[in-house]
């Protein structure tokens, strides 16, 4: 048992999402959205490399010393896999750990929106789930896979950095390649796996132009590809895919998007007043074939009012997501405000006025 494993097992513990290893600082935990430290020694440059290199594959320490970065997955048999991240900063090393569960939440168990659930029975096409880091993107595909590995018999390929959530083979065959390890690079995995009898493939995250383009061609060529990207709302979702072609490729790639995609499902977390732990807002998109149309004739500034009218297919705004999550009484009103795009929706519920650079 490496030194380190006694901070995963305080973690894991606790029900700490992520664990933050500093030179100079002692070492501190999140729990429930807020950073708290542990009752520890400031652990020196030297001990805390010592304590990270005693779990880091040889090639990674590597990568690391040459870089000052690296990402790459641990497990501890029987408690849970982490995310590392390694970098340098001013006083030394540091790193960030996060949880990633053995055990995949179903989409009943998580609460999510009963049309989350049927996004792994699409036949074919694009779904993109969006959000800042730690928004929960990665549960929420988990959950779709998972679903889709009960109910299906297909082949699922995962290109991740690093894997995350391991899922076993049941219905379906499940492959999972981890970029750096396995895989040079997102782009190359992609182009790789059209080649390997795929139904459904995971894009970890959608980084540049040559994956994005090839990610909206596998879905326009009969397969099923869930991403990420880091965009705060549907609309701003499909102007990013765009924006990143060249002007003069554009006009094709609404035409080609427009016929692709099927979801897009952009989510924010809350720290939960009501007892602890997190819950997630979604804003949901679904591709009606009026939806289409917008993306199609570039009119995505309609795409909002578009999800407003469209409740009956599932859809639903991100704020009117938060409000009923308010009213549940499951968060507070300042976060609710702070997270809004429509931030005069959430106002008369504070109960001092907002700072003037909320209204950003």
């Amino acid at each position: 048992m490496a030194k380190i494993d006694a901070f995963f097992k305080l973690m894991h513990d606790q029900g700490a999402s992520d664990l933050h290893l500093v030179a100079g600082q002692p070492p501190a935990l999140r729990l429930h959205g807020d950073i708290e430290r542990i009752k520890y020694n400031l652990l020196t440059n030297d001990e805390l490399r010592g304590l990270l290199y005693e779990i880091t594959p040889e090639e990674k320490i590597k990568v690391f010393e040459e870089t000052g970065d690296v990402d790459f997955g641990y497990e501890i048999p029987g408690l849970a896999r982490y995310r590392a991240n390694y970098f340098m900063q001013k006083y030394g090393i540091g790193a960030v750990f996060r949880e990633i569960p053995s055990e995949i939440l179903t989409s009943e168990q998580l609460g999510l929106p009963s049309v989350i659930s049927k996004l792994a029975s699409l036949p074919r096409g694009l779904v993109l789930v969006t959000g800042p880091t730690g928004s929960g993107k990665s549960t929420t595909l988990a959950a779709i896979i998972d679903q889709a590995n009960r109910i299906r018999r297909d082949h699922i390929i995962t290109v991740e950095d690093p894997i995350e959530f391991v899922h076993k083979s049941q219905g379906c065959i499940v492959n999972h390649r981890e970029v750096g390890l396995h895989t040079k690079t997102f782009s190359s995995a992609l182009r790789g796996a059209l080649r390997e009898d795929p139904d459904i493939i995971l894009v970890g995250e959608l980084r540049d132009l040559e994956t994005i383009s090839l990610a909206i061609e596998a879905a326009s060529t009969g397969h099923l590809v869930f991403g990420t990207l880091h965009t705060s709302s549907a609309a701003k979702t499909v102007d990013r895919v765009i924006e990143v072609f060249p002007a003069t490729q554009q006009a094709q790639i609404r035409s080609t998007l427009a016929d692709g995609i099927r979801a897009v499902v952009a989510q924010t977390l809350f720290k939960r007043i009501d007892k602890k732990g997190r819950c997630a807002a979604m804003e949901i998109l679904v591709a009606t074939p009026a939806v289409r149309n917008l993306i199609r004739e570039a009119k995505t500034h309609q795409i909002p009012s578009m999800i407003q009218t469209g409740k009956q297919y599932g859809m639903q705004l991100l704020d009117d997501a938060i409000m009923q999550l308010y009213k549940k009484g499951w968060i507070s009103p300042d976060e609710a405000y702070g997270k809004a795009n429509n931030k005069s929706l959430f106002r008369p519920f504070l109960k001092t006025a907002p700072a003037d650079f909320t209204e950003a």
